[in-house]
């Protein structure tokens, strides 16, 4: 299933739909201003807060937490030696993990789990300017957990160049 995600064009604490190949609204990310640390909720179209996701206050490298129903599921840093691509790693509370690796900050990544892809991200695939796609390639995967990652990363290597 493909999403698209129109990117935000006023900074943090901006809210922005995230809608289905259709045009239907699915998602909301509800950019919290005024806080301490950087805060996001993806919200589904009813208002409902599916995952919450928040900077970690006290990390040597920035790291964004991803939250559901007051419980972590997953950390989110960057990869330290990663000197060719961006590379991203999310820790599940599970122990598993996943890898986010590619050009995040011009939107062309992919989401892996063990060598396996769970989801693409891209701009090639749209016309609309400022707009990406979040192709879910997997029937079984956790859509909002996807997305939420998709958000964070892109959120921490605009952190990281300034962009943000």
């Amino acid at each position: 299933m493909r999403f698209l995600v129109r990117d935000r064009l006023l900074g943090f604490g901006d809210d922005y739909w995230i809608e289905d190949e259709h045009g239907n609204k699915v998602f909301l990310v509800d950019g919290k201003a005024m806080r301490l640390r950087d805060t996001f909720e993806l919200k589904d179209a009813r208002g409902r807060v599916l995952i919450d996701i928040h900077q970690k206050m006290f990390a040597l490298r920035d790291t964004m937490v991803i939250e559901r129903d007051g419980e972590t599921l997953a950390t989110i840093r960057r990869k330290r030696l990663s000197l060719l691509r961006n590379h991203y790693r999310v820790a599940l509370v599970d122990g598993t993990e996943l890898d986010v690796s590619g050009k995040i900050l011009d939107r062309e990544f992919g989401v892996d789990y063990d060598g396996e892809l769970l989801a693409q991200i891209s701009r090639r695939w749209l016309r609309v300017r400022e707009t990406y796609g979040v192709d879910v390639v997997r029937d079984d995967a956790d859509t909002a957990l996807l997305i939420a990652v998709a958000v964070c990363v892109i959120h921490l290597a605009e952190k990281e160049h300034g962009t943000d």
